[in-house]
């Protein structure tokens, strides 16, 4: 993550670039980006016949590409963009290209300060990956989920590693997944591999294997838990420790188990998506308490409300006491704070994020083709020709908005209380 506090938070108002300009001025203009800070909005735009850079705060890089496509401030707002020149894929990083050169790059990952940035690669028919130009010494049949550990240290996919000859059963029973970190494949293969995750400090790793038919485990550090289960999904590591959690389906239903055994009485119908508070005693997940109807629980509670379409993307406040999430119901979209539902919704909402003292929500919303500020259920009416989410100032009494008005980008700091 960033550090917010280095950010300017004294409220004001700047206009940094003039998007309607950009647009009329080059012949395609795809889609726009900002930078967490709010400092820089950058697009992929065409400035010849067959000609692409990356326009950023209406500045034009001075290379030129056959293509650029997937623009990423990072953490530490340098942009990184995949680039094709003479039928070949690399990246660029504020505007300088890495010498090495593929067939395809794709899956942009970067460290927690955004100091290492990676990428997944094809070249000559085999996958591997490159980390800040440099790529890596062995290449794979093919390689999926891309993770890279907070310091950008470690780094793990998962890789198929045994070639499979068309209806070679007997291949593919004995497994040819696996998991490679950092290079280094681990001796024991899979049927499939899903769900690869990185402790925070990326010495631990995790994932969730398929070891027969019907049966699945979760694998922590090369080690199969003891138990198989019907199914299981994707798991996680509590901050701070080598602990891993994954929901698992048992006789009764959906567990949530840790280090191989249950930490939750309760049985559900499903349990997805595990997030853990900041002081890592708490976790809660996305549940089905029953047929059709999804939910949150925390801590083995669930909220009372549950919704006929989505929940995702919950949070826990800084303070690690609330939750708040995302939710759809009957094709409207809003947002519910501790199992109380706001009573505003939207055509689309984005993640909220809590105030520093966990006092207040804000989320970006849709409605009818303008994008809105809402603040603990109610609406700002500003509407925006388009917006990116909120952030909160690390005081909780200030908010950061990222918005296009007029044509124009603008940064904008302002108290919280003014939106309210």
């Amino acid at each position: 993550m960033p550090d917010y506090k280095d950010w300017n938070w004294e409220p004001d108002k700047k206009i940094i670039a003039d998007v309607a300009d950009i647009g009329n001025k080059y012949s395609e203009v795809h889609e726009f980006v900002v930078s967490g800070d709010g400092e820089k909005i950058a697009v992929p735009v065409k400035t010849g016949d067959g000609e692409f850079t990356a326009c950023v705060n209406g500045e034009l890089w001075d290379a030129r590409f056959e293509r650029l496509w997937y623009p990423r401030f990072g953490p530490d707002a340098r942009l990184a963009a995949l680039v094709m020149s003479d039928d070949e894929w690399t990246v660029g990083v504020d505007g300088s290209v890495w010498d090495e050169k593929f067939e395809y790059v794709w899956n942009t990952q970067f460290s927690a300060d955004g100091g290492r940035i990676g990428v997944q690669t094809k070249k000559n028919f085999q996958y591997s990956v490159c980390i800040d130009g440099k790529p890596w010494e062995n290449t794979y049949l093919s390689i999926r989920e891309f993770q890279m550990s907070r310091d950008g240290a470690t780094v793990a996919v998962l890789a198929q590693l045994e070639e499979l000859s068309e209806a070679d059963v007997f291949t593919f029973l004995d497994g040819t997944w696996g998991v490679v970190v950092d290079d280094k494949p681990w001796d024991d293969k899979y049927m499939n591999t899903w769900g690869v995750t990185l402790s925070d400090d990326g010495r631990h790793v995790g994932l969730q294997v398929r070891v027969d038919n019907m049966k699945y485990g979760i694998v922590a550090d090369g080690k199969l838990w003891p138990e198989i289960f019907a199914h299981v999904w994707e798991p996680g590591f509590r901050p701070g420790t080598g602990s891993l959690l994954a929901p698992v389906k048992t006789a009764g239903g959906f567990a949530l188990y840790e280090d191989g055994s249950p930490i939750w009485d309760s049985r559900f119908m499903q349990i997805w998506k595990l997030v853990f508070s900041p002081d890592a005693n708490r976790v809660c997940a996305v549940v089905c308490p029953e047929f059709g109807r999804t939910t949150v629980a925390v801590d083995d509670r669930a909220w009372d409300i549950t919704f006929a379409d989505v929940v995702r993307d919950q949070v826990f406040s800084p303070d690690s006491a609330r939750v708040a999430a995302i939710t759809k119901d009957n094709n409207r979209w809003s947002i519910c704070v501790d199992g109380k539902p706001w009573p505003v919704d939207f055509d689309m909402v984005w993640k909220p994020a809590f105030s520093h003292d966990g006092s207040s929500v804000v989320a970006k919303g849709e409605q009818d083709g303008k994008y809105f500020v809402a603040v603990d259920g109610r609406v700002w009416n500003q509407p925006f020709e388009m917006l990116w989410e909120p952030i909160m100032s690390p005081d909780g009494a200030k908010v950061l908005l990222r918005y296009v008005e007029g044509g124009k980008y603008c940064r904008r700091v302002m108290p919280l209380n003014e939106i309210k």
